[in-house]
């Protein structure tokens, strides 16, 4: 039975790039804080990795001290970002953060706890994966220090306008930190945080074709020179300063391999997924399926769609039966037994969001996988429970 992978927004398989980068570091055991030559080339293996992941962000050699941090997911760099900068500075205790109702949990919880602790989080709606100007303004107006806003839903697909909402922020207070979760976004578009006025921005290794288990978070030059952010994670001081513990030296240099390989293929493999991406929309278009498209911009990889009043859960069992791998939503909330908050903000209804597919796609997809998802889901949509409203 030929397996069809289409949950690559979960994560990807390895890049033959990545695994051969991984193999290698398995023979330099050092650790790279020893001064000794072992450790010393660990050292360097992931310094080679940090300025390939570097130069993918369009940023140019040699990178100041702290200007890429690496961390052992997207989650931890956005735990950064955000609880590293509320509790930066004294006077922010209690302030206002922007962010929008349909952040990825990473974000999410983070700003739950700031709450909890006496931060204020003003939540901007994105009803059809657009955010609502009106509010976004008048959220400005009580003086945040922090603005977070996702580059890419991992659920739907919207692209959101970063570069205008930052550059808002940045004409109201050149010192209100800017931060962006990039891991839906990152070898899907072209990202180049110092065009878009960001100051951190959150990456992940196993979304890109590297292994899980390694992210990374950019922050600006202004952003260090302001003393923007502290250490979330303390110990011995690696990644100067901010993030402590002994690095993952394997996961790393496998990183700064698909970081690479992406980035030189970067146009190649978008153009790739956006054909696929409507071709798939034009196959799924004679089942009775209702696509969520945004309204906006939306990533060259990402599709959701309500079956007809058939659980999500249910179709993915059945697709995975058949060796198709679909998702009913985000892997990381794929186990909370609400409902998708990300599909509610979008603008759609409970008992739809409960009845929503996720398809993500990779560069490795063909034209032939996607007949013989659409092939089975048919299939599948003629014998599967249905739900009695």
């Amino acid at each position: 039975m030929k397996e069809i992978y289409l949950d690559n927004s979960a994560t990807t398989a390895l890049s033959q790039r990545a695994k051969e980068k991984m193999l290698h570091a398995m023979e330099i055991y050092g650790n790279p804080s020893s001064l000794h030559t072992m450790g010393q080339t660990a050292h360097a293996m992931i310094e080679e990795a940090r300025a390939s992941v570097a130069r993918s962000l369009g940023l140019r050699a040699p990178l100041s001290a702290g200007q890429l941090l690496f961390t052992s997911c997207g989650s931890e760099a956005d735990n950064l970002a955000v609880l590293g900068c509320a509790y930066a500075k004294e006077r922010r205790r209690g302030g206002y953060i922007v962010t929008t109702d349909s952040e990825h949990p990473g974000v999410l919880r983070a700003m739950e706890a700031l709450e909890r602790d006496g931060f204020h989080v003003l939540r901007i709606p994105t009803v059809g994966g657009v955010l609502d100007w009106e509010r976004y303004c008048e959220a400005l107006e009580k003086k945040p220090f922090l603005v977070s806003v996702m580059a890419v839903n991992n659920e739907t697909g919207a692209m959101y306008d970063i570069q205008r909402a930052f550059a808002m922020a940045k004409a109201k207070d050149p010192d209100i930190v800017t931060h962006t979760d990039a891991v839906q976004a990152y070898l899907k578009c072209r990202l180049a945080p110092q065009a878009l006025s960001c100051d951190l921005m959150t990456l992940s290794g196993h979304k890109i074709h590297a292994p899980k288990g390694v992210g990374a978070l950019y922050v600006s030059a202004d952003a260090k020179r302001r003393r923007d952010i502290v250490p979330t994670l303390l110990g011995g001081g690696q990644e100067f300063g901010f993030r402590s513990g002994t690095e993952n030296v394997i996961g790393i240099a496998a990183f700064g391999a698909a970081a690479e390989d992406g980035y030189l293929h970067l146009a190649e493999r978008v153009g790739h997924m956006s054909e696929l991406l409507k071709y798939t929309e034009e196959r799924l278009s004679s089942l009775p399926v209702r696509m969520h498209i945004p309204r906006g911009a939306r990533a060259p990889h990402i599709l959701n769609f309500a079956l007809p009043d058939i659980k999500s859960e249910t179709a993915v069992h059945a697709l995975s039966a058949r060796g198709i791998f679909v998702s009913s939503g985000s892997a990381c909330s794929s186990h909370a037994k609400s409902v998708s908050a990300a599909l509610l903000a979008f603008g759609i209804g409970e008992s739809e969001a409960e009845c929503s597919l996720r398809i993500s796609l990779s560069h490795e997809n063909t034209r032939e996988e996607i007949d013989l998802f659409v092939s089975a889901l048919e299939q599948a949509l003629g014998g599967l429970v249905r739900i009695h409203r």
